[in-house]
């Protein structure tokens, strides 16, 4: 009963709550401009538009017109100020080391590249589902066997959700074959592991030309992997993330080989399965998704990589 009044109080203010919603979202220049050709085909407002194409969920689109309406009332001249104040992380990410985006994942960022636009395609649909389940935006992607483009996956994944102007967390937790350090140019000296074994802040990685994109690579290779992964400091440095990012991707071993993606599929809640075009078989998918079982980790679909 209370909603019909509530945008009648922003009849004549789309601008603000235009405003609020991009500073709340951090919604880079190409989602406004993406949101601005939906409104002129549908005749939808900003936020309405937004929603409908999935680069921010309902509940955001709710939270900046409150927080525009709140504003207005308030006479209040910069509501930019006020949205992103309202959105500031709990704490500064500090970034240790800086890496680039290497030529093995220049197309994901490429609007003219077909393969971009299936990966923010799956963007789209991946937000969808999360706003449908009501859960943080932390997934781990997993898979059966290797050489299946996980890897290859999670950092074009990673990409697309930091492309929308919210900050995302990539997480290289195969502490068995990593490869994220590589993707994104970089030789850390420190990285997960060594945080896990000391209980030390995690060294993180800032990325030349996505300011909103953190990488925390794995680190050099340590023993027991397991069994710091199964520790308490793992699940209490998820929890902090996702009070500081907006998107935590993590990257994991294969099932068949390791139970590593098992205990991380529980910590992160959410899974993204991922299987090779005649490659993977129906056995050992089969054989994967009986191990998850477990986990009690939700599903939120399977992507069949023909790349």
């Amino acid at each position: 009963m209370s909603a019909e009044p509530a945008d009648e109080a922003l009849q004549g203010h789309e601008e603000e709550v235009r405003d609020a919603l991009t500073a709340y979202c951090r919604l880079s220049t190409e989602a406004v401009d993406r949101i601005s050709t939906a409104m002129s085909e549908s005749g939808e407002n900003f936020c309405d538009a937004a929603v409908r194409i999935g680069l921010v969920t309902p509940r955001e689109a709710a939270d900046a017109r409150a927080w525009a309406r709140a504003t207005i009332a308030r006479g209040h001249s910069n509501i930019i100020e006020t949205a992103l104040h309202r959105q500031s992380r709990s704490v500064t990410i500090r970034h240790q080391l800086h890496g680039k985006v290497t030529s093995r994942l220049a197309a994901a960022g490429d609007v003219n590249y077909p393969h971009g636009e299936q990966i923010r395609a799956l963007r789209t649909e991946l937000l969808l589902l999360n706003e449908a389940g009501h859960r943080a935006n932390c997934l781990a992607v997993v898979s059966p066997g290797v050489r299946e483009g996980r890897s290859q996956v999670v950092a074009e994944l990673a990409i697309a959700f930091a492309q929308l102007g919210r900050s995302t967390l990539l997480i290289d937790a195969d502490l068995r074959n990593p490869t994220q350090h590589m993707l994104f140019g970089t030789d850390p000296q420190w990285g997960l592991a060594q945080a896990l074994s000391t209980g030390e802040s995690p060294h993180l990685i800032a990325v030349e030309g996505l300011p909103f994109l953190t990488v925390l690579p794995s680190g050099p290779r340590t023993e027991s992997p397991l069994e710091l992964i199964s520790g308490g400091r793992l699940e209490r440095l998820i929890q902090q993330s996702r009070r500081d990012y907006a998107f935590i991707v993590i990257d994991t071993p294969p099932v068949s080989q390791y139970s590593d993606a098992l205990t991380l599929s529980a910590l992160a809640g959410r899974v993204l399965v991922l299987s090779r075009t005649r490659s993977t078989s129906y056995r050992d998918m089969a054989a994967m998704l009986r191990r998850l079982g477990p986990t009690r980790a939700h599903i939120l679909g399977a992507v069949a990589n023909n790349f």
